[in-house]
């Protein structure tokens, strides 16, 4: 592909193939730690990520993806992370939380999880069966953005990924 052919939704459809890690199913684009893409000059780029918080020991991996994926395609990556605005569940696609559920995984509810001290928890539907009869069996899951729950009717344990706002 020359330069002159090359566009930013072509550099977003080959970062389709970047995986997320810690949840395979996912892509950087489907999760949304990919904010922004920009032409610095002549077939050289510049993606700007957000990590899902300051702390994931993903993110190192995901940048290394990202300049990997657009070396195949020839492309000359540079990749800044940017701390603000926060990321946050709602920068999930919605293809990314169909994955999840399909993956085993419950998507994030619209509620900020610190709601749970002080109100009644909202429910999260279990992926398996989409029963609302779910209880929290811990706020630790398998990885720090997830919590760990069960289905009161058909007995499977789930992973619920946090919402984060």
């Amino acid at each position: 592909m020359t330069t002159q052919e090359l566009q930013s939704q072509d550099l977003w459809n080959f970062l389709e193939d970047v995986k997320d890690p810690e949840v395979p199913v996912l892509s950087v684009v489907d999760l949304g730690v990919v904010r922004e893409i920009e032409n610095i000059e002549n077939n050289s780029w510049l993606i700007t990520i957000t990590p899902t918080y300051s702390g994931c020991p993903a993110m190192q991996v995901i940048e290394e993806g990202i300049k990997e994926r657009l070396e195949q395609e020839g492309i000359r990556a540079q990749v800044k992370t940017v701390l603000s605005p926060a990321w946050t569940t709602d920068w999930l696609s919605e293809n990314g939380r169909r994955k999840l559920k399909e993956y085993g995984i419950a998507p994030p509810v619209n509620e900020v999880d610190k709601s749970v001290l002080f109100a009644e928890q909202t429910p999260v539907p279990c992926p398996s069966c989409n029963s609302t009869n779910t209880r929290m069996v811990s706020q630790f899951g398998s990885t720090a953005c997830k919590a760990h729950y069960t289905c009161n009717d058909c007995l499977e344990p789930f992973d619920y990924f946090k919402c984060l706002k």
